[in-house]
């Protein structure tokens, strides 16, 4: 990895070079458009995270801006998102409010230094089983969470951050279900599905369930819990600035969470980052977008706004509504203030069996249920860890998920690489390759054997080279390993090989090397094996190996002790 320090470069400010008043209309539409679109899910976001509505929405608006401030996408949308919901949720159950913040600010830091020392694009390496795996898990639990409300059952308290008493609670207090708020979380879900369908897609689903449940509910007073009843309305004005107590007692027990929130910001914003790119045929700085992200949750939590990242619907949304540049990000960011400033009073009537549906809707879009459907087609070692990611992210937590998964995905990987490798005797008939690495047609002398080596030397596979010769009863009395077919090596097949460079010393016998790669032949001689060994036994083919083994043959009969 690169370590040196990144250029950091947002994309707002190459804006203002080409920036003209046409692009600025475009930008104006798909910032008020996603501003709007935004309203019900930072509302639904904020409460899903075991946090007041407003503290959504002023995650919406700060991070927002700062994410499209200092993004290194052109058209990224920042904010909080369905992913989080869960992380917080616990966080906020174990910890509180206060804690919960200092853990974003935390992560934010994190989220600097990854881009700082260029990790952006190291983070694309964490495989899709993976990925698709916890995705999925969070979208289970983002849904059990959402029963309470969707059923309007009768359950005192939070909801547990534990899986099997989440079930047990739920199941205890089902027959509590209020029947009004039933259907009328159905008759929502059936407006954010039914919509984009039967009428329009440029308008979502889930703004006109917001509008018309509300009005609905208010006109006919439904009997239905709403925004103002649990949490009594969202204030109309600025957030305070609010300083989170920071002890290293705390920073400690917050790290693993924050880790937490930081690597999952990181695989959002990049894979947000990348959707975004297919649809503009931009090209994104990962490592830019990553410090952007780190700002925006460094600030956001001293405002009472949660962890944000890019968030792959809304970039969508400002991609077809013709945004262009970071300035619509602003915009929208601006748009949400207004609605906060202005008609912050009229959200207390938003009923929270709309806002569950929202967020019901969200945990479906992002599941990825056809890789589940695929399971049977899937390596069997895709498979394995797509399941035991998803599982373990139910029930146990993200944390513990994506470190199996990581460590399962690279010992099976491993495994995988160390079967390609191929250690075999070489005879005429077995490899019909080109002149220079060909046995057909050359001699060779009694008393020489020919192997070679095939695929990456390392210490997954190092283990067939004695396997290998364990099998000669009788060694040759010149051994030349053909290492065309190696890319690369590492320490413990090298000490494979010096182990039987050793053994067929110790018998009298020499070893020759043929046509080694760079990699390979650097690292040789770093270690001093090829001083060893002498260098006029490491040759450029098997032609120039031959003659050198017909030569050690020569000499051993002259002086045994022929090097």
């Amino acid at each position: 990895m690169n370590t040196s320090f990144i250029r950091f470069r947002p994309r707002l400010f190459e804006t203002f070079q080409t920036y003209d008043l046409a692009t600025f209309f475009k930008d104006l539409i798909a910032g008020l458009t996603v501003g709007i679109v935004a309203l019900p899910l930072a509302m639904a976001f904020g409460i899903g995270s075991g946090v007041k509505p407003e503290q959504g929405l002023y995650t919406a608006i700060i991070a927002g801006f700062l994410i499209s401030f200092f993004s290194g996408s052109k058209v990224q949308i920042g904010g909080p998102t369905g992913a989080f919901m869960v992380i917080l949720y616990n966080i906020m159950q174990k910890h509180g409010f206060s804690d919960l913040l200092l853990c974003g600010a935390i992560a934010g830091v994190i989220l600097v230094f990854m881009g700082v020392f260029r990790m952006g694009t190291l983070i694309k390496y964490i495989p899709y089983p993976i990925t698709s795996g916890f995705t999925s898990g969070i979208a289970v639990l983002i849904g059990l969470n959402q029963v309470k409300d969707f059923f309007g059952l009768k359950i005192e308290g939070g909801m547990p951050a534990d899986f099997f008493d989440k079930l047990e609670v739920l199941a205890r207090h089902f027959l509590t279900l209020d029947p009004t708020t039933t259907i009328f979380s159905a008759l929502s879900l059936a407006v954010i599905l039914l919509w984009p369908r039967l009428v329009t897609r440029r308008l979502p689903g889930s703004i006109i369930a917001l509008l018309l449940g509300t009005t609905v509910a208010v006109l006919i007073n439904l009997p239905v819990e709403t925004i103002g009843t649990k949490f009594g309305g969202i204030p109309s004005g600025l957030p305070a600035f609010h300083a989170p107590e920071i002890t290293f007692a705390k920073i400690k027990l917050l790290l693993p969470d924050a880790m937490t929130i930081a690597l999952l910001a990181a695989i959002e914003s990049l894979l947000c980052a990348v959707v975004a790119d297919g649809l503009t045929g931009d090209r994104h700085d990962s490592n830019t977008e990553l410090v952007a992200q780190g700002i925006a949750n460094i600030v956001v939590p001293f405002f009472g706004g949660i962890a944000a990242t890019g968030a792959i619907a809304r970039t969508a949304t400002n991609i077809e509504n013709g945004g262009k540049t970071p300035i619509a990000g602003l915009i929208h960011a601006g748009t949400l203030l207004v609605i906060v400033l202005v008609a912050a009073p009229l959200a207390k009537s938003v009923p929270l069996a709309i806002l569950s549906a929202v967020t019901i809707m969200v945990a479906f879009n992002m599941g990825e249920w056809h890789e589940f459907t695929r399971l049977r087609k899937m390596p069997r070692s895709d498979a394995l860890v797509l399941v035991a990611t998803f599982g373990l992210t139910v029930i146990m937590d993200l944390t513990v998920a994506v470190e199996v998964g990581m460590v399962m995905a690279a010992f099976l990987f491993i495994k995988r690489v160390s079967e390609t490798t191929q250690i075999t005797k070489v005879t005429p008939e077995s490899e019909p390759e080109g002149a220079h690495h060909s046995l057909i047609g050359k001699d060779v002398p009694s008393g020489v054997m020919v192997y070679r080596i095939y695929g990456p030397f390392f210490f997954g596979a190092a283990e067939k080279m004695e396997e290998a010769f364990e099998s000669i009863y009788d060694l040759p009395r010149v051994l030349i390993l053909k290492m065309h077919t190696v890319p690369a090596m590492d320490a413990t097949a090298l000490n494979a090989l010096e182990s039987l460079y050793e053994k067929l010393q110790s018998r009298g016998c020499h070893l020759i090397l043929s046509a080694p790669h760079t990699q390979p032949f650097f690292m040789m001689t770093q270690a001093g094996f090829i001083d060893r060994l002498g260098a006029e036994n490491v040759t450029a083919d098997l032609d120039d190996a031959l003659t050198r083994s017909k030569w050690l043959l020569a000499a051993s009969v002259k002086n045994p002790h022929a090097k």
